[in-house]
């Protein structure tokens, strides 16, 4: 009877690993600087389902975005396990990788401005990975820019278009059309709705859970909103000096953050009709550490209103902070002392 408990136990797992369409394993880098941008991530994405990083700018994401695909600069180091159905990016020779980009996970940089080529019109940069990676002809690589463009909700007339004659939400659907080109089943992006102004974000934003619904594709996005990633993903990831220091359900992540940094993000968002934190707003002074020169214990520390002494010497390591949810903090799993309107730089350690 064990035994045959322990064989069904056996398949689940298999069953489980065999779905999980992106599994990263203990992903470190570190620029030929010494700058440890990513240290010991693990996360994993599902067909359908959407994982949000969030963090401040400088705590690791787009490089962590960048080595999913192998697209750091020449000289950096990058251990650890990047597995797309299964197979491992990190370990693959650079023909495998250039057919992974774009046919089995694509990106979607930030700024489409700076990401589209100027002197090119919208079209041909749209077909030149279809022409590339599905071996089609001119013509059908031209009618499936077309498609892609109307799927995006942009005109296939626009194709013939030059960046600087789109604005900034219409460029932001040409960059999901381009990703969109190969058919990937794991699309990342990188700050989608940077720079743009509520309503378009709101329309980016809908039109990239309608893909993914539709499509069942896996999506990582990168932002440092908290609120919009609550609102659009399935799970949330914080990251903070390279690592993630909490990831749960995002609406459990956003409402309830078991994290000291986690907490401070999800405050700096004023609610609608909450007139305390309209008229005052929590921040969080200072800024992440130089990843070349980390503090010692708990990264975080020396911004953290509520850490302890041993904060100062002891690592934290992800625990239980309840149901599925997970965070890198002393205090994770019971509640979090209250923390000042403004947490000092050098915080006040609790005895």
């Amino acid at each position: 009877m064990s035994d045959s408990n322990k064989v069904s136990e056996t398949e689940v797992t298999e069953q489980h690993t065999e779905q999980r369409l992106l599994d990263v394993r203990n992903l470190e880098v570190t620029y030929a600087s010494g700058a440890a941008a990513v240290r010991g991530v693990n996360l994993s994405v599902d067909a359908g389902q959407k994982l949000g990083v969030a963090g401040e700018s400088g705590c690791g994401k787009s490089t962590l975005a960048l080595a999913l695909l192998r697209l750091l600069p020449a000289g950096t180091k990058v251990t650890g396990e990047v597995l797309l159905d299964g197979e491992d990016v990190l370990a693959m020779k650079w023909g495998q990788v250039r057919a992974v980009r774009w046919a089995g996970a694509s990106i979607v940089f930030q700024g489409a401005m700076h990401s589209l080529n100027a002197v090119h019109r919208i079209g041909d940069q749209i077909t030149e990975p279809i022409l590339l990676h599905r071996k089609a002809t001119p013509a059908g690589a031209k009618k499936k820019a077309g498609e892609l463009l109307e799927q995006v909700g942009l005109p296939a007339a626009r194709a013939e278009a030059y960046p600087h004659e789109l604005s900034g939400g219409q460029r932001q659907r040409v960059m999901i059309a381009m990703a969109l080109a190969c058919d990937p089943r794991l699309i990342i992006a990188d700050e989608p709705t940077t720079a743009l102004d509520v309503m378009i974000q709101a329309q980016i934003l809908r039109l990239i859970e309608q893909l993914v619904a539709e499509q069942d594709l896996g999506l990582i996005m990168i932002s440092h909103d908290l609120a919009v990633l609550s609102d659009t993903c399935d799970r949330l990831a914080v990251m903070y000096a390279g690592r993630v220091v909490e990831e749960g359900p995002a609406s459990e992540v956003y409402e309830n953050a078991q994290h000291p940094y986690g907490k401070a993000l999800s405050a700096a968002f004023p609610r609608i009709g909450d007139v305390a934190s309209r008229f005052a707003p929590r921040g969080l002074p200072g800024d992440p550490p130089d990843p070349s020169a980390l503090p010692t214990g708990c990264t975080f520390h020396p911004r953290c209103a509520v850490a302890l002494d041993s904060c100062t010497t002891e690592d934290q390591a992800l625990r239980d902070a309840g149901p599925r949810h997970r965070a890198a903090c002393v205090h994770a799993g019971a509640q979090l002392p209250a923390q000042p309107t403004s947490a000092p730089v050098t915080a006040e350690r609790t005895p």
